[in-house]
């Protein structure tokens, strides 16, 4: 035994209460995504970090790819840590950390949400009486509901009316056309149930209706909209995976398989730079694409693992048949990733595609500094896909089959990690990208990463580093550093330079960008929190010129100051000033955000609240802000025009097993005396000056 322990022990004994409390999601947001954005799936993030949340490591079993996914330790830390425990053995109690060297106590409050410390014991009780046993285990219902009169819920008229909106939203015009109103009511329910134990099974079923859509049991729908469920066994029957239902994969870099925990650039500026292999992974989101949908199983033999699957699933698509332009009697333009089913036309595309897939990946790891892999996926689509022809689009996917297969590398050697992975599509298209992650000191930590994206590679689930939304006709170089001289200072930089090398929407020439954050931190006590942060990015766009199109500068700067400060053991309080400014040809524009929020507990009660003031010029200016939401829900929206925003949430726990969440937002965009605002675009709009919604979740463990 550790004679020592107790002393690290009773100095760690603060740490107790932290680890029992629920996660709190906004510090890894804002320390993760740099400036919120449209073009990141925030739910499929936020949905694999609820995974960890709900399903803890273990860190006397984990291994060093799914404790580097948490994106929490830099290079050293995980060295270190994976040594100590080479030497020690197995930790004694989660406070044990404390004793790892360069493992700090922020460090470790970041991960306590995470981990857990248990004996690796087998339990050899039946399959079915741990399911039914298992204490991780819930069940939760979230009713949303918008509260205002949406065009798409009124009476349809022999003609509609679509307000043409001019300066403050003043209606200057009206277009009549022919009626389309939503086909359900405006209530979205979700719902959702799991049960797992890391390392032995995973179980749970998901069910959603988004507002406007149809519960319905009429046209082969099955009441709610959208479905999602799975069964996953961990080390049975021989194997060391089963999948059934609905999965992810994550591999490599992320060319071929990238779902999962992948938080690209941001003010974490080093360890997000690296993807970390995870396998199969069950799939719980109520996203409907990105996944996929049959068995797979996972075995290893020695130092090898082999993985291989099978996957079933209708897509959505609109179908068409214009021959002037494609050579296949029938198509559909793209897979649709939008979920919506809830007008005709909407209705018209849902299940049109039918995807089959078959992929594999063999991994070879004979230690834990070095693994090299092969992976590979194989598609048929049931129609073809072909996008209408343009300048910048003529390199797109096109047909109804595609392959692509990549080979990846990791490599530890002391405190540096390198990586590399390179694909290549049905094409012939090539995607590469490589770099390293590395602490050069106690203080110093570096991240370097580049990347190559052929202009015709074609990577349907792949989610590699990069600037695009997607992996295709991009190169670039990337550098990250993090700079801690004490606990109490840290500084995060980043610069980041790439060019497309083909056409690109609004950009018809090839075209070059950069982009840089820097990002002060400071932590003058316990209770006091704050950070300084800017960004800038530059891009080209095409802007007309008299008679001719030039490529001109796009130079956005975004600001964001931020404190957080603890009053009291039940008041914390956070301060927030962010805003932005863009350059395009000369045109300037500029939005702001002026936000407080105020967190209380009373009783049983826990309340978070928010009164934030915002104004912009136009929606490149959209300020976006994370918002605090029920568990298991993920709120950043756009702040856009002039207004204000307020919402109010309470938690109750009345048992021990029983949680409840009523959540009310509100908008308010005060228009000038006499003149009638109109709030949202087509049949989302709405009359008025408020915009308002109002959310409650239960959740029950059993």
């Amino acid at each position: 035994m550790k004679q020592w322990f107790s002393i690290v022990l009773l100095s760690a004994c603060f740490l107790v209460s932290a680890q029992n409390e629920e996660i709190d999601l906004e510090v890894f947001a804002e320390r993760l995504f740099q400036i919120q954005d449209e073009d990141v799936s925030y739910e499929d993030i936020y949905e694999s970090l609820l995974l960890y949340y709900s399903n803890k490591l273990n860190v006397n079993t984990v291994e060093p790819e799914e404790l580097a996914s948490l994106y929490i330790l830099n290079p050293a830390q995980l060295s270190n840590f994976f040594t100590y425990r080479d030497r020690f053995g197995n930790l004694l109690s989660i406070h044990e950390l404390q004793a790892v060297p360069e493992m700090n106590l922020e460090t470790i409050r970041l991960l306590l949400p995470f981990i857990t410390v248990k004996e690796s014991s087998a339990d050899t009780r039946p399959i079915l009486q741990r399911i039914l046993t298992e204490d991780n285990n819930y069940f939760l219902l979230r009713y949303t509901r918008r509260l205002e009169e949406q065009l798409g819920y009124t009476p349809a008229l022999p003609l509609d009316t679509t307000f043409i909106r001019g300066e403050n939203n003043a209606i200057i015009d009206t277009v009549t056309s022919e009626p389309t109103r939503y086909k359900g009511s405006p209530n979205k329910i979700y719902g959702r149930f799991r049960t797992s134990h890391r390392g032995d099974f995973s179980l749970g079923f998901t069910f959603e209706k988004d507002n406007g859509e149809q519960f319905s049991f009429d046209n082969g729908q099955n009441g709610f909209d959208f479905y999602s469920y799975h069964l996953l066994l961990e080390n049975k029957f021989g194997f060391d995976k089963i999948m059934l239902g609905d999965f992810q994969l994550q591999v490599g870099q992320g060319l071929v398989f990238g779902a999962g925990f992948n938080a690209g650039k941001g003010a974490e500026t080093v360890n997000t730079a690296k993807r970390n292999t995870l396998g199969i992974r069950p799939y719980t989101s109520v996203l409907e694409f990105g996944f996929f949908r049959g068995a797979g199983i996972t075995k290893s033999f020695g130092d090898f693992e082999f993985s291989v699957f099978y996957s079933k699933l209708k897509q959505d698509g609109n179908v068409q048949s214009d021959t002037t332009f494609s050579d296949f009697d029938e198509f559909v333009n793209s897979i649709q990733n939008t979920g919506f089913h809830r007008t005709s036309r909407e209705l018209a595309t849902k299940n049109q595609v039918e995807e089959e897939s078959i992929g594999v990946f063999i991994q070879y790891r004979p230690h834990r500094r070095f693994s090299f892999g092969l992976s590979g996926l194989n598609s048929h689509y049931s129609r073809p896909l072909q996008r209408k022809p343009n300048n910048y689009n003529q390199f797109e996917f096109k047909g109804d089959h595609n392959y692509i297969t990549s080979a990846y590398l990791n490599y530890t050697w002391q405190n540096f990690s390198f990586f590399s992975e390179t694909a290549r599509s049905k094409s012939g298209g090539i995607g590469a990208v490589g770099g390293l992650v590395a602490s050069l000191s106690r203080t110093i930590d570096i991240a370097m990463v580049l990347r190559n994206y052929d202009r015709d590679f074609h990577s349907f689930y792949g989610n590699s580093f990069s600037e695009n939304s997607r992996n295709i006709n991009e190169k670039g170089t990337y550098w990250g550093l993090s700079i801690t001289p004490n606990r109490r200072h840290k500084v995060n930089i980043y610069y980041d330079r790439f060019e497309f090398p083909w056409l690109r929407f609004r950009t018809e020439a090839p075209s070059v960008g950069q982009e840089w954050l820097a990002r002060y931190s400071h932590f003058p006590s316990r209770q006091v929190t704050l950070y300084a942060q800017i960004r800038q990015q530059k891009r080209q766009v095409t802007l007309p010129s008299d008679n001719l199109n030039i490529l001109a500068d796009q130079i956005k700067r975004n600001y964001i100051f931020n404190v957080d400060y603890e009053l009291r053991p039940w008041l914390k309080l956070k301060t927030k000033v962010q805003s932005s400014t863009q350059n395009e040809g000369g045109e300037f524009t500029k939005g702001f955000a002026i936000i407080q929020d105020v967190n209380f507990k009373v009783w049983k009660l826990k309340f978070n609240t928010r009164m934030a003031l915002f104004e912009t010029d136009d929606f490149d200016n959209a300020q976006y802000v994370y918002e605090s939401d029920v568990l298991y829900a993920f709120s950043i929206p756009a702040y856009n025009g002039s207004g204000i925003r307020t919402y109010a949430m309470v938690r109750y726990d009345p048992m021990r097993n029983i949680s409840i969440w009523i959540r009310y937002a509100q908008t308010t965009f005060p228009g000038a005396a006499g003149i009638t605002n109109i709030i949202g675009s087509s049949l989302d709009s709405s009359i008025g000056d408020t915009a308002s919604e109002i959310k409650a979740m239960l959740r029950v463990k059993f």
